[in-house]
């Protein structure tokens, strides 16, 4: 096996493998070759070769997303790491750990006029967990370290560089340690920028550094039965407590604690796509409950009705604006927020925060607690089933548009695959529909964002055991196109695009439409397809412009095949806001 000979690329490397670290994502460049060399000659390592940056960064947090720990990001100096931006703040808010190994120039090497060399040090400042600026290790032949090139011997003669060195490695890897463990335990990004001189490619045969590995001390935080009792007395007296489940990773909460939940008929537990619980007595459809009342004559009595005296929170963001703009008009007397980490005050009525995970909060708070005959639970459940009803009234009668493309694929998506979902109008219209329970649903919703959704759902794809389904808006899908360009795309990979010409979501909002200003700077309409992107990346491709191409493609879309397929459907641009807005409108009256 080689390894460079640089000391600084040998202990970040063998850190890596000592704290398990296998996934490692590289882009090509230069500077980061000390790296590169260690990491793929190991075969302890799992190494990915990505070229878009931007494209590597989404890839990586894909797998993370999936594995439950950190994956590794290596790029060379420069506008490389910047690329890596977006994914770097979709991991803050959505604690998916991510280390981000930077390779950089010397410090004498920066603002004097090299291309490709920009101010590294601290640049995710704003959406970083930890970072650190390694320090240079002083190399036998050449002794400039300090800021401005100078010769460390012409500096003082009488530093001894072998002591220095060790100084500068025991420095480097406390650093390394701490960012490795920090983006273990806080679930999140780090960045760790490495400074390499010249020469980058000489290799050795043996390691000559043994780092220290500083274990990890993970501890979780418990609240006694005596903390809690003041809350739970609250609980118990309350009579309309609403719990809102945002992102959340599918199994994370005991099946014990849900069913408890869903049979206390003072409780209402309102779930998302993205939160991966289920159970009849839940209410997964939130915009089918809330935007119909905003319909009625007098919305304000209903909303008073559904309005909770307690609110408890947990899991990641949440995708309804509906539910968000509800809680925040008619807030509750105490909202409560599960999460070990942080609490956003979303609702602007935070009272409370327990810093520890769902599991172990249910398993002291339910404890003892009896469910209370109710009316609050039965009358929104008759709500529910009026609305399931009238849905399924309203899909027979309205046209081929991106409504009806949506009801037909997510019903017919086959058990046990994994769902990823981009972002604006796919998320959205998938919200207002009941999925198979054995699905495991996906998004980006740390930050929103369009921009890595395809990169995502592939890296997720890699390390899946089930096949993965992406669904994607059309530029959602060109804004990322690159995601396509690599090796690793399995043969069960499945994406499906739905291509309305445009960002159709734009015109269910306020605003003079149909004119060339709206067109060209807000719905940005198109003529693209994918058909050519798929002969590019050797994707099998069909598409669809009906309801009963529709379902005739989706009955072998999912077939076993050798190459990954990918069906787009091509749905009216301009119907596509009147008939969801029309949704609503039929929910009130039915």
């Amino acid at each position: 096996m080689k390894y460079s000979n640089i000391p600084l690329a040998q202990t970040v490397v063998a850190l890596c493998k000592e704290k398990g670290i296998e996934h490692i994502v590289i882009s090509p460049g230069s500077r980061n070759a000390p790296l590169t060399i260690n990491f793929t000659e190991n075969p302890f390592f799992k190494t990915y070769s990505i070229v878009d940056e931007r494209c590597a960064a989404f890839f990586a947090l894909g797998m993370a997303q999936q594995l439950g720990k950190p994956t590794a990001l290596v790029c060379t100096s420069g506008s490389a790491l910047l690329n890596y931006y977006p994914a770097v703040a979709e991991a803050f808010y959505s604690d998916i750990p991510l280390i981000i190994l930077s390779a950089d120039r010397p410090s004498y090497r920066i603002d004097i006029g090299d291309g490709q060399t920009i101010r590294q040090d601290n640049v995710y400042e704003k959406h970083i967990l930890y970072a650190v600026n390694l320090k240079q290790d002083i190399r036998q032949n050449d002794l400039r370290i300090t800021g401005d090139g100078k010769n460390l011997s012409a500096l003082d003669k009488t530093l001894n560089p072998i002591a220095l060195q060790k100084e500068i490695q025991k420095s480097n890897e406390i650093a390394i340690n701490i960012a490795i463990n920090k983006a273990v335990e806080q679930c999140g990004p780090v960045h760790i920028n490495i400074p390499f001189e010249e020469p980058l490619y000489a290799k050795v045969e043996e390691q000559f550094v043994t780092p220290t590995n500083i274990p990890l001390e993970v501890s979780t935080e418990e609240y006694s039965g005596e903390e809690l009792e003041p809350f739970r007395k609250i609980w118990k007296k309350a009579e309309k407590k609403m719990v809102l489940v945002g992102v959340n990773k599918p199994n994370a909460v005991e099946e014990a604690y849900l069913k408890q939940l869903a049979k206390d008929e003072s409780v209402i537990v309102l779930t998302e796509t993205t939160s991966n619980l289920n159970h009849s007595n839940f209410f997964p459809n939130i915009d089918k409950i809330i935007a119909p009342l905003e319909k009625l004559e007098n919305p304000d009595t209903y909303f008073k009705q559904l309005q909770p005296e307690v609110l408890l929170t947990f899991g990641g963001m949440v995708v309804s604006k509906k539910i968000k703009a509800f809680l925040r008009k008619y807030p509750p007397r105490n909202h409560w927020h599960i999460d070990s980490k942080k609490a956003y005050n979303t609702f602007y009525c935070l009272t409370k925060h327990f810093k520890t995970e769902p599991n172990t909060f249910f398993k002291h708070f339910l404890e003892g607690i009896s469910s209370d005959n109710n009316a609050y639970q039965p009358y929104w459940l008759s709500v529910k089933a009026s609305r399931s009803k009238a849905h399924k009234q309203y899909v027979t009668q309205i046209p081929f548009s991106d409504f009806k493309a949506y009801e037909r694929i997510l019903k017919t998506i086959p058990e046990n695959y994994q769902l990823q979902l981009s972002n604006s109008s796919t998320i959205r219209y998938a919200q207002l529909f009941q999925l198979n329970n054995t699905l495991k649903v996906f998004c980006n919703r740390g930050t929103s964002g369009i921009d890595g959704s395809t990169s995502t759902a592939i890296g997720a794809s890699v390390v899946s055991k089930e096949p993965v389904l992406f669904i994607t808006g059309d530029l959602s899908f060109f804004y990322d196109s690159n995601a396509l360009w690599n090796n690793y795309l399995k043969s069960n990979f499945r994406i499906i695009v739905i291509n309305n010409g445009g960002g159709g979501i734009f015109r269910i909002l306020p605003g003079e439409k149909d004119s060339k200003n709206f067109d060209d700077y807000f719905e940005t309409t198109h003529q693209l397809n994918a058909k050519g992107i798929c002969e590019t990346f050797n994707i099998d491709y069909m598409s669809v412009s009906s309801e009963n191409e529709l379902v005739t493609a989706l009955q072998t879309f999912y077939n076993v095949s050798n190459k990954p397929s990918l069906l787009e459907v091509f749905t009216p641009r301009k119907i596509n806001d009147e008939v969801l807005l029309n949704y609503f409108t039929f929910l009130s009256k039915n």
